[in-house]
């Protein structure tokens, strides 16, 4: 069985599927592996390593590619690429399963296609999940990132010239990402503030040390079956608009976090709550990639506006693409191993729920007509 590593053509995308750690394991398990020379060279992984690691290399994707019964990415195959994979071919990758205009595609070539993004969130497959760990490394960059912009000190600072008063930070969403943005600006000395929706972020943030801030609404918890947000009532969405307005104004720096699957980012820092924050404030938007928590935010570009400098990199992990390779990786191998027979092919068992979640595509079917649904 033919296992086969691309390199990724994504604008942005820095990561590699596999590091020579997890190509030695697949090897092991009956696999030939062929990997895309340059694919790792973004995450400082040198195509000596793959080889040395027991890979053959190819020159380009097709190469890589035609005769693959295996194909793991980064990201989602795109149109070019997809006529370059056979039919039969299993596919795994994150998909953007909400905005990816080709799943139906790649059902009609023929792919069976396993999406990243779905495995779902359970004790059996915390190993697997990769939207944890990307996160995981969103949430510490996205400190990092505001602070190349924040032209202050972060810490409280007692000097002979005077007292330096510590950054004020409001996270908003306590998922993982706003969890490890809480932790990291903790670590560097500032007076962190959070909220969410949900109720079980209370007790997480304040054990990190920050204020949670709570709409004072009587409302149900906010957290759906998967553990996600969901979306809340009118009067809910009113009052934390008030409460965010109020606490926006007085921070240095806000890093917005909150996603809700297949939809538009909710808005939570509006152009009136940007235009009462003070110059040379910094809003790092964590959900550029899905319209933004804050509408003047634009996808992939750092500017300011009314003297505070807005943030919407969409693909953060991807700054930090060596240790986001290995834990992808990691994450990936993790998720196949249990399927892998290199006599039989890689067994797609509908019976666990974690293939069935994750499975978009196979045999010729698109077996997750609602996600498309929900785009419309």
């Amino acid at each position: 069985m033919r296992m086969a590593v691309p390199a990724e053509s994504s604008a942005y995308e820095t990561r590699v599927a596999a590091t020579p750690e997890t190509i030695k394991k697949f090897i092991a398990s009956g696999y030939t592996c062929v990997v895309q020379k340059g694919a790792g060279e973004a995450a400082n992984i040198a195509d000596a390593a793959y080889m040395d690691a027991g890979a053959t290399m190819a020159d380009d994707f097709s190469a890589t590619c035609d005769h693959a019964d295996v194909i793991i990415k980064v990201a989602a195959l795109n149109r070019d690429e997809l006529a370059h994979v056979r039919s039969g071919t299993t596919v795994v990758s994150l998909c953007s399963p909400f905005q990816n205009p080709l799943l139906q595609d790649y059902a009609s070539a023929g792919l069976n296609v396993l999406c990243l993004e779905m495995i779902p969130r359970i004790s059996r497959a915390q190993s697997m999940d990769v939207l944890s760990s990307q996160a995981n490394i969103a949430g510490y960059k996205s400190v990092l990132l505001a602070l190349e912009h924040y032209q202050r000190f972060m810490p409280m600072l007692m000097t002979a010239a005077g007292t330096v008063q510590p950054a004020k930070v409001l996270v908003m969403g306590a998922g993982v990402a706003g969890l490890q943005a809480i932790a990291t600006a903790r670590r560097l000395g500032a007076m962190v503030e959070a909220f969410d929706v949900r109720a079980a972020a209370k007790e997480q943030v304040e054990s990190l040390g920050a204020k949670f801030v709570e709409v004072p609404v009587d409302t149900a918890d906010g957290e759906d079956e998967g553990g996600y947000a969901k979306e809340m009532s009118d009067e809910y969405k009113q009052k934390q608009a008030e409460l965010i307005a109020e606490h926006g104004a007085k921070a240095d720096i806000i890093i917005t976090t909150a996603l809700i699957p297949g939809r538009p980012a909710p808005v939570l820092v509006t152009e009136e709550t940007l235009a009462q924050m003070k110059p040379g404030s910094v809003i790092v938007d964590m959900a550029a990639e899905a319209g933004g928590n804050c509408p003047m935010t634009e996808k992939d570009a750092i500017w300011v506006k009314d003297g505070v400098t807005l943030i919407g990199i969409s693909n953060i992990p991807a700054l930090m693409a060596t240790d986001a390779s290995q834990l992808l990786a990691r994450n990936i191998w993790n998720f196949l191993s249990p399927m892998l027979d290199a006599e039989a092919g890689l067994q797609l068992d509908m019976d666990d729920e974690i293939v069935a979640a994750s499975l978009l595509c196979q045999d010729g079917a698109f077996l997750k007509p609602q996600l498309l649904g929900e785009k419309e």
